[in-house]
């Protein structure tokens, strides 16, 4: 008699799945090769002989056709632990089926691509090496567009600032790490924010920078020949999982990859940098002195680790391109997403904890509307009807528009800092006031580099389980002493916050450096409070990035902070808040308030800090307020 072998339903049922997903994986491929020409592992040249590991996927046709460029420094290899992966695959099928090329390829250094890889440094020479070789091959129109979040589009502005006249459009999208210098930001690619520097990289670079004594393939080996070992061999180093949540709190900070047996590599010679070291503004960066003259549509995030940069990149664009042709066709769009997380809105976007609706958007018709206008010559309704700047409103969690950024409309509104000397933790005497104080007060915490303000939730990217992005209530943790809290009465009309955010404080303090930071929250009429967005100085580069000057004992000084942004509405009921301290760990790493290199310290000083406020210390946060 039969016996039903619960085990063995299961092994059949995990076959049948199994046989289902290996279908599905050939038929991407099978639709692929059915309309695209597939050429994998070509060996693109560039001017110093190095050659460039990229795959290309072009339509069957005998006409012309233009490019969708992406440069990756990661692997997008096609076989992987022995088995097919798709992502790519997808991506070209998609692009192929619209009448273009889609083209991949490995920066410098990384997998399967020849030299030396240099992280925000790759040679700008190999960006034009690629747009011209593409743009002459006999299968191209000549006109290329470049596609890409994060790593695959920080590279985009620098190479535009080159001025291929094959390069035809950029969408680069999360893009912070390209940025070197625009204006008020020093940020280097997101090294540095304020001058304190952002850890992310650590984390980062733990799986990504190439060790020294690492096996390579030799140079010159035949398409062929990687081909067949890319089938059982993708280049792909593997890294033991790391808990950054401890990893980044060792001590010193140059140490912190080594700590955890990670690779050698180019960390330890970029922590040493300075914010306005020489070595910055060679290789990969844009800087806003660069020249710029191609269409470009800018994707941002509201949680992202760079959103003020980025938007500030925008209008530097708008502002300053070569020609009006540029000028007039730069478009913006910012979403209420995490890094890169822009598709992944749902019909209840959930960022952290707080609920953005539904915060979709139909990326890929307008990306594709946008390459058809620029590489296609073809005139569509969707890009004419485009506003300049598209973003999302927190709070009313709509899409908006507007002309220009900030909207022409906002008004710059200063909400003043006062109490009464008591101001530490939420349930102190901290206060928002619309007009002056006259009285001068000073509230004051100590700093202790041991023991700094943990990072919660925030405007981050990359620093893997140490910080988890988004909006989270910040009441609990503002019952911390070393937490200056200043909130608003509660609003008796609704406020729409949208642009740039300017803060002024006054700070003495006891030793030669310190840091401060300051947190932009909406307060609802429950106490839940939501983090919008966040910045950090350090106060030795209060008078530029170019020098260090030291602070001198209980001599107050102005710090001038880096603007925040956002786009955000205040209730009827809310209160407007903002918290104040010296620390914001792992986001920021930990200032040792020595007037030391910081990053080769193992040993701090407790800071004495305060803010100052009334009187002739306006210590102030300024908002761009619409009424509605």
């Amino acid at each position: 008699m039969y016996r039903f072998n619960p085990r063995a339903l299961v092994l059949f049922l995990f076959f049948l799945f199994t046989l289902q997903i290996q279908a599905q994986e050939i038929s991407i491929l099978d639709q692929l090769e059915q309309v695209a020409i597939v050429d994998q592992k070509v060996m693109m040249p560039m001017r110093d002989g190095i050659r460039l590991a990229t795959d290309i996927y072009r339509p069957k046709t005998d006409q012309p056709v233009p490019i969708v460029f992406s440069r990756t420094p990661y692997n997008f290899n096609t076989y992987g632990d022995g088995e097919m992966r798709t992502r790519t695959l997808q991506t070209a099928l998609d692009w192929v089926k619209k009448g273009y090329a889609y083209v991949v390829q490995n920066e410098r250094g990384r997998f399967f691509s020849e030299g030396e890889w240099d992280i925000l440094g790759t040679p700008l020479t190999d960006s034009y090496d690629a747009f011209d070789w593409m743009s002459k091959q006999a299968w191209s129109n000549g006109k290329i567009g470049l596609l890409g979040c994060s790593s695959t589009a920080e590279w985009q502005m620098a190479a535009a600032s080159l001025n291929h006249p094959a390069l035809a459009a950029l969408v680069p999208q999360g893009y912070g790490a390209g940025v070197g210098r625009i204006g008020e930001y020093f940020e280097q690619g997101n090294w540095y924010r304020g001058g304190a520097g952002q850890m992310l990289f650590t984390a980062w670079l733990y799986g990504t920078q190439h060790d020294p004594l690492a096996p390579k393939l030799r140079r010159g080996i035949s398409q062929e020949d990687l081909l067949r070992l890319q089938r059982f061999y993708d280049m792909a180093p593997e890294y033991p999982r790391v808990d950054w949540k401890e990893g980044l709190a060792h001590l010193p900070i140059q140490d912190i990859i080594k700590n955890v047996n990670g690779p050698q590599g180019i960390y330890e010679e970029m922590i040493t940098r300075k914010p306005n070291d020489a070595r910055w503004y060679q290789g990969g960066l844009y800087h806003d002195d660069m020249p710029f003259d191609k269409p470009s549509m800018w994707f941002v995030s509201w949680y992202d680790v760079s959103s003020s940069p980025n938007i500030a990149l925008y209008n530097h664009v708008r502002q300053n391109a070569i020609s009006q042709m540029a000028r007039d066709n730069q478009y913006l769009v910012i979403a209420p997403v995490l890094h890169c997380s822009y598709t992944r809105a749902t019909e209840n976007t959930v960022v952290g904890e707080r609920s953005m609706g539904d915060a979709r958007w139909n990326y890929d018709e307008v990306i594709t509307a946008w390459f058809d206008k620029w590489l296609k010559g073809e005139s569509n309704q969707t890009i004419d009807a485009l506003p300049k700047v598209t973003y999302f409103t927190m709070g009313t969690n709509e899409w908006q528009s507007s002309d220009v950024w900030p909207p022409k409309d906002a008004v710059m509104t200063s909400f003043y800092l006062d109490s009464e000397g008591n101001a530490n933790t939420r349930n102190g005497d901290g206060k928002l006031v619309s007009k002056a104080p006259k009285k001068e007060n000073q509230d004051t915490f100590t700093y202790d580099p041991m023991n700094p303000v943990p990072s919660y939730g925030g405007n981050v990217c990359c620093t893997g389980n140490a910080v988890q992005g988004g909006a989270f209530d910040q009441s609990e943790m503002e019952l911390r002493d070393d937490i200056l809290v200043y909130t608003s009465e509660p609003l008796e009309e609704g406020v729409e916050v949208s642009g740039f955010i300017e803060s002024y404080l006054y700070l003495s303090s006891d030793v030669k450096d310190t840091d401060v930071t300051i947190k932009l929250i909406d307060v609802y009429p429950d106490g839940t409070a939501y983090n919008l967005d966040e910045t950090i100085q350090r106060v030795r580069y209060r008078e530029g990035y170019d020098k260090e000057v030291w602070m001198e004992d209980g001599k107050v000084y102005e710090i001038k902070m880096t603007p925040m942004s956002t786009s955000n509405y205040f209730d009827k009921g809310h209160r407007i808040r903002i918290e104040v301290t010296s620390s914001n760990f792992p986001r920021f790493d930990r200032n040792m308030n020595t007037g030391g290199n910081n990053y080769d310290e193992s040993e701090g000083v407790v800071a004495t800090n305060s803010i100052h406020h009334g009187g002739k210390f306006l210590s102030r946060v300024v908002l761009p307020m619409i009424k509605k």
